[in-house]
């Protein structure tokens, strides 16, 4: 990166290398919260840490007891480097630590000094650890910037807005879990491989926004499943995914939740298994718990329930081709989540009521969940029906039934308990 005029001015004499310190002793004087934070990658680098410090936190105590350090408590004595290829003086004595960067330079081994970074021989670079690569910043000391500056390259590399592969993607597809629809939640994973796709499937409840951001080579083929309308067979959505990889394409099935919940992820899977198509999946945040969670509804509470169930709703209770046993479901006393509802409510409404569910029971409609145009209804079983209607809710939307669906955040956690008791 070409040197700004601040860094101009400055100046940044430090030159930046890996080191490899498997087996080699590294030396840590003081045993604080300083300390404690460096710690963890010099272990990971399989260094023998050898830490000396009058007293220590208890993190750093565990890990001299699970044996990942050595620990002397004791004050630091010349001599101490004897041996060591690296140090590190993070004690709070400011003389201290120049007395170890002195019997360091003595013996030509780099330390750091963790109190004022420009009076030691080396300086510790803000890192991060990402896909077999090592990132690393340096500043010229000034620990804030470097950190802000890796934190943006690993956010980049995570969201694929910065591509950390020289290669394209080998052939073949990934079934990605966009999440509720809000682009923002969908998983790391997944925001990066859709940045690799040569070759895009959608759903209309994938977050369209995440295809704006696609390259313009990129292929989209809408396989949007509206509702009781126009669709695409499942069958042409299973040959799209295979032609494609075959073609040398990298496809990514792009679904909005999670590819497995109502979502016939494994039905792709098998036709690409089937035909010898290399599968990777990759879960989302499904919208049975993100949904009603940003409605501000746990779907289950401690002393309140302990069960969730999350039903589909596209067949009705009275339907041969039902799988749910609707009766036991009214017994329960937990949450029921209705996903593909709304539709048929006042079916499931009485379903329920007539199982034995109370008629007070809270329920919410989430309609559009994540989004700006979320919509939240409250009201009880009884009368949900009536107010579905009466306030055009339509789908997607996400049915929540039980006493978490009565729950307002501005209610404490102790009157929630004590009402459900």
């Amino acid at each position: 990166m070409p040197n700004t005029q601040d860094d101009q001015q400055t100046g940044d004499p430090n030159y930046v290398v890996g080191l490899d310190l498997a087996g080699r002793r590294v030396v840590v004087v003081g045993g604080g919260s300083v300390a404690q934070r460096r710690l963890g990658l010099l272990i990971a680098s399989g260094a023998d840490v050898r830490v000396i410090s009058r007293t220590v936190t208890p993190a750093v105590e565990g890990m001299a007891s699970s044996g990942q350090i050595g620990l002397e408590l004791r004050d630091y004595a010349p001599g101490d480097l004897d041996g060591a290829w690296y140090a590190v003086a993070c004690t709070d004595e400011p003389e201290t630590n120049a007395a170890i960067v002195a019997e360091a330079t003595e013996r030509r081994i780099f330390c750091v000094r963790a109190d004022n970074a420009r009076l030691g021989t080396a300086v510790t670079p803000a890192t991060a650890r990402y896909d077999g690569m090592t990132l690393g910043v340096l500043a010229g000391g000034r620990h804030r910037r470097s950190a802000a500056v890796r934190n943006a390259l690993l956010e980049a590399l995570q969201s694929g807005v910065v591509t950390g592969d020289s290669e394209p993607a080998a052939p073949g597809v990934a079934l990605v879990g966009g999440g509720p629809g809000d682009p923002d939640l969908i998983t790391v994973r997944g925001r990066r491989l859709l940045a690799r796709a040569n070759l895009v499937v959608a759903d209309r409840l994938a977050p369209p926004e995440l295809l704006a951001e696609l390259a313009p080579d990129v292929e989209v083929i809408d396989a949007a499943k509206i509702p009781y309308g126009r669709a695409m067979a499942q069958e042409a959505i299973n040959s799209a995914l295979v032609e494609g990889a075959k073609a040398g394409k990298f496809v990514v099935r792009l679904k909005g939740g999670d590819p497995y919940v109502f979502g016939r992820g494994y039905e792709e899977l098998e036709a690409c298994v089937a035909a010898g198509v290399p599968v990777t999946v990759v879960p989302g945040v499904t919208s049975a718990i993100s949904v009603p969670a940003l409605a501000g509804i746990p779907v289950t509470h401690r002393g309140v329930t302990h069960e969730f169930v999350v039903v589909s709703g596209h067949i009705a209770p009275d339907h041969p081709d039902s799988l749910v046993d609707w009766p036991a479901l009214a017994r329960l006393r937990g949450t029921l989540v209705l996903l593909m509802a709304v539709e048929r409510i006042e079916k499931f409404a009485a379903a329920l009521l007539e199982g034995g569910r109370p008629a007070d029971t809270p329920v919410t409609v989430v309609q559009e969940g994540s989004l700006r145009t979320e919509r939240v209804l409250r009201a009880d079983l009884a009368t949900v029906a009536e107010r579905v209607r009466a306030e055009g809710i339509r789908p997607p939307a996400i049915i929540v039934i039980g006493p978490t669906a009565g729950f307002d955040a501005a209610i404490p956690d102790s009157a929630r308990t004590a009402a459900a008791e």
